[in-house]
């Protein structure tokens, strides 16, 4: 990666959800769908993460340009794009493996995670329960979850749950969105 380029790794939910949320953001490079924060040794498979035994959860990692999006509007966008107030929760999805959580990968980003959790606090009526956390390993997930929402817009949970989720993204964040054919 050259010196435009640097990672974020964060997890509120369901990736699919997650994904779909950056894929739409300008200054996004590339979002890939895996599990981090376990336990388990090895290699976890979506089918493990999803039992709850390997403590992982599911995360995205985005490669994103600090010139064209900061760390911290990327933590913004995230906090306001799933309910950080819900502990191991988002809509229908419940266990550990669907926390809230943000996985620093230097002093830097920590100290970033901690102030957008504490400047966003006051627009919740509950407390923030994101874990901020230091990356360990990071397992890119299996092939079909990559880009899952855009193989599989009519797919039932993408278009109960992900369309709706992306038409409050836009209205909330339509200054940081990718220009496409679509949006022109």
């Amino acid at each position: 990666m050259n010196n435009k380029h640097e990672i974020a790794t964060i997890g509120g939910g369901c990736f699919w959800c997650i994904e779909a949320v950056f894929q739409e953001i300008a200054g996004i490079e590339k979002v890939v769908s895996g599990y981090t924060g376990g336990t388990a040794p090895g290699k976890p498979t979506y089918r493990e993460v999803c039992s709850g035994l390997t403590g992982h959860a599911e995360v995205v990692q985005i490669t994103f340009n600090p010139e064209i999006i900061s760390y911290k509007e990327l933590l913004i966008i995230f906090m306001t794009s799933h309910d950080p107030t819900t502990m191991n929760r988002q809509g229908a999805d419940v266990g550990s493996q669907y926390r809230s959580v943000i996985y620093y990968h230097d002093e830097k980003q920590k100290t970033i995670a901690e102030k957008v959790a504490e400047q966003i606090e006051p627009y919740y009526e509950d407390p923030i329960v994101t874990e901020i956390s230091p990356l360990g390993t990071f397992y890119e997930a299996e092939d079909y979850h990559q880009d899952y929402y855009r193989n599989n817009q009519s797919q039932g949970y993408c278009s109960a749950v992900i369309t709706p989720k992306l038409a409050k993204l836009r209205k909330m964040h339509a200054g940081k969105l990718k220009k496409t054919a679509s949006s022109k």
